[in-house]
């Protein structure tokens, strides 16, 4: 089935601004709670959301197999599961349905009134009911910064990194969409030069810059899955705030890894664009500087050109832009992670989620996290209203934003927006 709904020369009949994430040619897939609280399955263009339970129900994906409750549902798990056909075909049909040259809808007022919503009269949701959450450690410059951070520049990267698209088992449970206040977390840390941990607030919450890829269901368990194959069970990316506690990290994280020092929050940008989307911004990814074992070596474009960056929001001030870089910096791309996840037989179902891990670039501004930028705390950044930040602090809002832009045309992801909050404290 042919990418109709990529023709850079479509235009819409809604409005949509210049430098919108949102054209004619994105459309991504969200869920939004409406202006009557009915909680529904949705795509935008521009600044309208449209209501494709509405949409369906109206008859207009007639001649596609879907089944009547498809849209009618506060996740997308199940429209995910029925596969890329179906994906690339209802995508089309949006395209076809907003084309400016399409009057069906377009001269239907009393339809329009049902399906189209100004984004102030919605409210995002997390997109789907993640079962299971990966995160990956796949960007070189953020690991070998890591290294040298804790060990030294010439030990900086582990034995196993350029072997292996080294990840662990996050979880679910605390992964929220964009525009959710989180609080600072408890935890044990142990101070400099201290030989007993101490308990209280984490005095260095971090974010991480990531993205994060959504699938279906891919296989059954003992069965694994090609890198030549493994993109036919992505259905999209969102944006991903991995956060991070980095005191309390480097109390735990020998012998297992991070537990509690990730596990109290991760923001996602609430619309997933698909890798149909995505298809003009293929890019080579880094060259392998060893060697890789079969089943992780691929042929093709594999990587995409997003820009991304990070803003540090003070509150009751403007924002402060503190870290530039772009997805295809990352080392081990996203065939590679599935078909290593999967190596040893585990299955993958749909809306299971997999981060990249911190994506951090060639120079100090293009780090993925303050850890980096700060290198510790020891470089602090100035903010525009003449604070300095080691870290986050409470009250802080970061701001992610990313977005792909080749002859004319511009995909983004919209933002994933979080606040700091102090410690939660029972009323």
């Amino acid at each position: 089935m042919p990418f109709s709904a990529n023709n850079p020369d479509r235009k819409s009949w809604l409005h949509v601004d210049k430098n919108s994430d949102f054209p004619i040619q994105n459309i991504p897939f969200g869920v939004f709670l409406t202006r009557d609280d009915i909680i529904t399955i949705g795509t935008r263009i521009g600044d309208t959301a449209i209501d494709l339970g509405a949409l369906h129900q109206l008859g207009y994906f007639d001649g596609i197999a879907l089944t009547d409750d498809i849209f009618l549902q506060d996740t997308l798990n199940d429209f995910i599961a029925d596969g890329r056909k179906t994906w690339r075909a209802v995508r089309n049909r949006i395209a076809e349905i907003f084309d400016a040259e399409n009057d069906s809808l377009k001269n239907n007022l009393k339809h329009k009134e049902i399906v189209l919503f100004r984004l102030d009269e919605i409210e995002m949701q997390l997109p789907v009911q993640i079962g299971d959450y990966t995160n990956f450690h796949s960007s070189k410059e953020h690991a070998t910064n890591i290294g040298s951070i804790i060990r030294d520049s010439d030990d900086a990267l582990q034995p196993n990194w350029l072997h292996i698209p080294v990840g662990y088992h996050g979880r679910s449970s605390s992964i929220i969409p964009s525009g959710i206040a989180i609080h600072r977390p408890n935890g044990q840390m142990l101070p400099n030069g201290a030989t007993e941990p101490v308990f209280g607030p984490s005095r260095s919450v971090d974010f991480e810059l990531e993205m994060a890829f959504i699938t279906t269901v891919a296989n059954d368990l003992g069965e694994s899955i090609s890198t030549k194959e493994a993109e036919d069970y992505i259905f999209g990316l969102v944006m991903l705030n991995d956060w991070s506690a980095r005191d309390i990290q480097k109390w735990e994280y020998l012998p297992l890894g991070p537990f509690l020092s990730k596990n109290f929050a991760s923001s996602i940008s609430p619309w997933i664009v698909t890798l149909d989307a995505l298809e003009p911004f293929r890019v080579e990814g880094p060259k392998p500087i060893k060697s890789q074992m079969e089943y992780l070596q691929y042929k093709g474009k594999k990587s995409f050109d997003i820009n991304l960056e990070v803003s540090i929001q003070p509150k009751n001030a403007k924002e402060t832009v503190v870290s530039k870089t772009n997805f295809k910096h990352v080392y081990w791309n996203m065939s590679q992670q599935l078909a290593h996840h999967t190596i040893n037989g585990c299955p993958i179902n749909a809306g299971d989620m997999m981060g990249s891990g911190t994506i951090s670039g060639p120079t100090p501004d293009s780090y993925g996290s303050m850890l980096e930028l700060t290198w510790i705390g020891e470089k602090p950044i100035k903010m525009k209203d003449g604070s300095e930040r080691k870290f986050i602090n409470d009250f802080d809002t970061v701001i992610i934003r990313g977005f792909c832009e080749k002859d004319g045309t511009r995909i983004g992801f919209g933002e994933v927006s979080t606040q700091l909050l102090p410690v939660f404290q029972k009323k």
